[in-house]
């Protein structure tokens, strides 16, 4: 008995060892989360889904909802907050992005109907709208100097107004011939958010793995010691202007394919506001310096089911912009936090 007895200690060990490192594990791969910047904004997402899909099963779990909540809502702002995002890192912004969005379309449509421009090569021609606009904005901003604020608002005004004239302010048909191409672009139920989640994985990595996202980061958290460590940031602005530009006339093509008609009021302003939310809420900050793809992309799916299950419920939309706007101060506030934390050299 007594050689049981000293033996029993042993027996435990291994399985009280093993509970240990287990528990280990766990509390290490909690706080890998944790201080990650996506972390906040995935959770609530999450949240959100499951409240919003346990509370109204019936009208929010079903495949149409999920077209609208992916494809119509969240995919949109989240093509156009990789652009913000880039934006946002290196110190600027485009608050035209959405009139791009607005003019595109009506491009292609002008090109394709008036001068016989071949379906797709119009709309190519559409998405280099979005080229041609942000490097307007990138030379007004970078090489003349204006606050790109001020740049984007003007730009706004003018590519707004442009759409307005072509379409004599009423809404277009989609060209015949491009109706093809548009099945695989924005048409079909499911091909918006397949475009998000391919652009959101192929700029994560250009953010944090190529020299690119490095010299971005760069140019956003200290300009002088870039511009000393020979960074070209007058061109990282220029690209990054125009890869919103393209996101912008991207997000208008597609829209135009998937409703099947060309609105010179859609865009504007409310999906430039959505993308700066969801970079915002993500993880990304306005102080610029730091930024995350990824967050981005959960913030669109957290606003979108916000919007989404709203509706579902039956409750009235007026709150949307409270909640939104107590949203971005929250995550603000949350930024400039850690910020504060990490050039203390503390660990987040």
């Amino acid at each position: 008995m007594s050689q049981v007895t000293e033996q029993s200690p042993s027996l435990l060990g291994p399985s009280g060892g093993t509970g240990s490192r287990a528990l280990g594990l766990v509390r290490s791969g909690l706080g890998i989360f944790v201080r990650q910047r996506e972390a906040t904004v995935f959770v609530v997402m999450i949240g959100l889904l499951l409240y919003f899909g346990i509370a109204y099963n019936s009208g929010f779990v079903s495949q149409v909802n999920a077209v609208d909540l992916l494809s119509e809502n969240a995919a949109p702002i989240a093509i156009i907050a990789i652009g913000e995002v880039l934006l946002l890192i290196c110190g600027e912004i485009d608050l035209s992005v959405g009139f791009t969005f607005t003019l595109a379309p009506f491009v292609m449509l002008y090109l394709n109907i008036y001068y016989h421009v071949p379906a797709l090569l119009a709309i190519i021609c559409g998405l280099l709208t979005g080229l041609v606009a942000g490097w307007v904005n990138g030379f007004i901003t970078v090489t003349l100097r204006v606050p790109s604020f001020i740049t984007t608002i003007g730009t706004g005004f003018i590519m707004g107004s442009m759409a307005l004239v072509f379409s004599h302010a009423e809404p277009q048909e989609i060209p015949a011939a491009t109706v093809n191409y548009g099945k695989w672009i924005g048409a079909d139920s499911w091909a918006q958010i397949i475009w998000a989640v391919a652009l959101v994985a192929i700029f994560h990595i250009v953010l944090t793995r190529t020299r690119w996202g490095l010299h971005t980061i760069a140019v956003g958290g200290n300009a002088l010691g870039a511009r000393e460590a020979g960074i070209n940031s007058g061109m990282i602005k220029y690209g990054n202007f125009m890869i919103t530009g393209v996101m912008g006339a991207l997000v208008g093509i597609q829209t135009a394919f998937y409703n099947n008609t060309i609105d010179p009021l859609a865009g504007g302003y409310q999906p430039m506001f959505y993308g700066v939310i969801a970079a915002v809420i993500g993880g990304t900050a306005m102080l610029g310096g730091s930024g995350t793809i990824l967050g981005a992309f959960f913030g669109a799916i957290a606003l979108s089911t916000l919007t989404d299950g709203f509706d579902v419920a039956g409750i009235s939309a007026n709150p949307l912009g409270i909640i939104f706007g107590i949203a971005i101060i929250v995550a603000m506030v949350v930024n400039v936090q850690l910020a504060r934390l990490r050039e203390a050299g503390r660990s987040v």
